[in-house]
């Protein structure tokens, strides 16, 4: 569950892991949520990490954009890590995350993300309240993961706006701050301003990036990465690599992606899946659209891209080849397909591996 605000337009979305969305293909984004906006530039974010912070918090940051960056082959995002002191912060499991300096105040747009887990107070000193109120002025987005909304909140910045907080601590929070509109949502965006309510519906948030910035097929691929299930969505599901990382509320959605899966190289239309689901076209077109927020030919679509690309990048199959395999008519078709997903065709995605590859090798 996330919600979005943009020009006072609120959206819940209750079914998917990540929001996978199409109120973002009818509304245009703001010109403050950068974060947001479609782009294969890289994208840089800092972090201000606070002692006693859980280390799946960190890595539900952290671990998606590593994995966009491996898929795609591309340093898409890259990221810092500040601590109030400069010195290594020591998370829940003892386990120090290294730092790459103090943060302080300074006039850097980069989206900076806040993350805390328990006891975010000590930490909290008027000074550090100070950099980070003075440089909201300047930065393009700041996120609060999980306590660090606490912390956002402490410094006025979420004044007049929807956050939310973890499930735990919300009422407590929504007494603390009055100020704030706290909304029981996985994830907010609010302008400028981003909070997420847990280490999976901070996942959640950085798959949407993802998402807006790259696609829906890197975002699906990447949630594959991390085989999750939260209590209460699934039931008895039973998982195949298509709906790993999806939380879906109905069975009949898990078992049309599950044949898509098994029907890459020759894709069903939508009413021959529909009617081995037991239901019709439009029927299964609205349920993809509750859990999933997308069509179902954009997930068979992506799904197949994906494959593909699989076979790009691991083997030297002909591009003929890997078009017949993955459902395609044509290689021309498959090529054109794959340039707008990807921003790059098939033969400049192996040439860019080779060159990479050769620069690794001559050290």
């Amino acid at each position: 569950m996330f919600s979005l605000v943009l020009g006072g337009i609120t959206h819940q979305d209750f079914g998917a892991c990540f929001a996978f969305s199409e109120l973002f293909d009818t509304l245009s984004v703001a010109p403050e949520v950068i974060l947001l906006a479609t782009s294969i530039d890289r994208l840089d974010i800092d972090l201000l990490v606070l002692p006693e912070t859980n280390l799946i918090l960190i890595a539900s940051v952290i671990e998606p954009l590593r994995g966009a960056n491996r898929i795609s082959g591309s340093e898409l995002y890259r990221w810092r890590v500040f601590t109030p002191d400069g010195h290594a912060a020591m998370t829940t499991s003892h386990v120090p995350m290294p730092a790459d300096g103090v943060f302080q105040q300074s006039t850097a747009t980069t989206p900076l993300f806040v993350l805390a887990s328990y006891n975010w107070r000590n930490a909290a000193t008027p000074s550090l309240k100070r950099n980070l109120s003075q440089s909201a002025r300047y930065r393009s987005v700041i996120a609060g993961i999980e306590s660090g909304t606490w912390l956002m909140a402490e410094a006025s910045l979420l004044d007049n706006v929807s956050a939310t907080a973890h499930w735990e601590d919300f009422e407590d929070f929504a007494l603390a701050y009055p100020q704030v509109r706290a909304v029981k949502e996985r994830f907010v965006i609010d302008g400028k301003r981003i909070t997420t309510g847990g280490s999976l519906p901070t996942m959640d948030l950085m798959l949407e990036i993802i998402r807006r910035r790259q696609g829906y097929t890197l975002a699906l691929e990447v949630s594959r990465l991390f085989s999750y299930e939260q209590g209460g969505f699934q039931g008895e599901v039973q998982h195949t690599p298509s709906t790993v990382g999806l939380r879906m509320k109905d069975p009949r959605v898990a078992h049309a992606m599950r044949l898509m899966e098994e029907n890459v190289e020759q894709p069903l239309t939508l009413v021959r899946l529909a009617r081995r689901v037991g239901i019709s076209a439009r029927h299964l077109q609205t349920l993809f659209q509750d859990d999933v927020g997308a069509a179902p030919h954009v997930h068979y679509l992506a799904l197949r891209l994906n494959a593909a690309r699989r076979k790009v990048i691991e083997t030297k199959a002909s591009f003929a080849e890997i078009a017949a395999e993955t459902g395609f008519n044509s290689a021309s078709a498959f090529s054109r397909s794959y340039r707008s997903s990807f921003a790059e065709s098939p033969s400049e995605t192996r040439r860019r591996l080779r060159r990479r590859s050769a620069l690794v090798e001559g050290g």
